[in-house]
């Protein structure tokens, strides 16, 4: 028995159909659902958000944090930001990387460090999961 599942961010709907399982990171950890899986709301942390599609294959997003509500009738993943891991371009990902870590290398305050640490975190997520996809892991 799927289970349906729907993917939006800001900016688009990324994924919209059945699943037989849902991996995602949350905050405190990995979490995988099934279909009847028990209500739940969890806040997503930066990584890979993986919907093995009922019928074969498999859906692999990155997810830049976010929220997955879980009932067991469906899954929602509201995502602050999102594409599928074969759209990110690795040069971009790798730039961007390394321009927010000469950012935190220089002198920043408080605030702005607890950002720039997100945002590394983000950025660092967001190539790992493309490198592994390509088969560069």
């Amino acid at each position: 028995m799927p289970i349906p599942v729907r993917v939006v961010s800001v900016e688009r709907s990324l994924f919209e159909g059945e699943a037989d399982f849902i991996l995602a990171r949350s905050t405190i950890g990995e979490l995988g659902v099934l279909p009847r899986h028990a209500p739940l709301l969890a806040v997503l942390a930066p990584g890979e958000l993986r919907v093995d599609k009922t019928g074969g294959g498999s859906e692999v997003l990155f997810v830049g944090g976010g929220f997955m509500e879980v009932l067991p009738d469906r899954v929602t993943v509201l995502a602050d930001v999102a594409e599928r891991a074969d759209e990110i371009n690795l040069e971009r990902a790798e730039q961007t990387r390394r321009s927010v870590q000469e950012r935190l290398a220089g002198q920043v305050g408080t605030e702005e460090r607890v950002e720039l640490e997100q945002a590394l975190a983000r950025a660092e997520a967001r190539l790992r999961l493309a490198r592994i996809r390509r088969g560069g892991g």
